[in-house]
């Protein structure tokens, strides 16, 4: 993609409901200037309306399950023995790798990336409730005959927004996920670190929505990333067993480059 096209790109903050759900959408011009704005699509089909319509979107939920846990719940299903065990490779320090049976093969490697702790596990933890409404969402759009290649290809890219602001340097003392005030400082921190390293500072509408609800900074955050996907300035799968996992459980997408970039 030429860097100087304009372009839409869509950021979802997934949550089980609509209600919950937090959208960003940002247009990005051929001069460098940027706009964005919350909307909030009452149905899922607005939800997906709004997805074809953008030149590509980031969503933070995983698009698939670990392959190991797949295959040991099929086999407990059948009534027949559970495959081996089997794990990731040992990290550099030493420590063994994640259970696989929780952990996606692109989960491992951005804990390793990132240095952060696991992001949340699809098949052991709530987030797989998220993912269950995800991949209806991505049924409803093949339907309809869009594909959406679970590596990013197509018109989804999955994020993981915690992982963006570490590789891009923005990286708060505390969570900025809680309520109360110091939470809201911490919004305001992660914020103001994206306008400095993106460009002018956001609307003041962005802005105060951001900093009253995480999910929508979560949301702005996912527009980012996909417009980093679009550029090309993420890590995709590299050897043949990635690109392979990646078709199945899906695939986080991580910054490459700084937010400057993005203009």
């Amino acid at each position: 993609m030429h860097r100087h096209r304009p372009a839409v790109t869509v950021g979802i903050d997934l949550a089980a409901s609509a209600r919950r759900t937090a959208v960003c959408r940002m247009e990005w011009t051929g001069e460098g200037a940027v706009t964005a704005e919350f909307v909030v699509p009452p149905t899922d089909a607005d939800l997906l309306a709004l997805i074809r319509a953008a030149d590509k979107t980031g969503l933070d939920c995983p698009l698939g399950w670990p392959s190991g846990f797949v295959a040991t719940v099929l086999a407990h299903h059948q009534g027949v023995r559970l495959p081996a065990p089997a794990r990731f490779e040992e990290r550099a320090d030493g420590r063994a790798g994640l259970d696989p049976l929780r952990f996606r093969l692109t989960d491992d490697l951005t804990w390793k990336a990132t240095a952060m702790r696991p992001p949340l596990s699809v098949s052991t933890d709530l987030l797989g409730v998220v993912a269950l409404r995800a991949a209806r969402l991505l049924d409803a759009l093949a339907a309809a005959d869009v594909p959406v290649p679970r590596d990013g290809s197509g018109l989804i890219a999955e994020v993981y927004p915690a992982a963006a602001l570490r590789l891009w340097g923005i990286r708060p003392g505390r969570s900025y996920k809680n309520a109360g005030p110091e939470s809201r400082e911490v919004r305001e921190h992660v914020l103001g670190s994206i306008e400095e390293g993106l460009g002018p500072r956001l609307p003041e509408q962005i802005r105060a929505t951001c900093l009253d609800s995480h999910d929508h900074l979560d949301a702005l955050i996912c527009a980012l990333v996909a417009r980093a996907v679009l550029l090309g300035d993420t890590d995709w799968p590299k050897t043949a067993d990635e690109r392979a996992a990646a078709v199945r459980e899906g695939w986080i997408h991580l910054p490459g480059g700084g937010l400057g970039g993005l203009r």
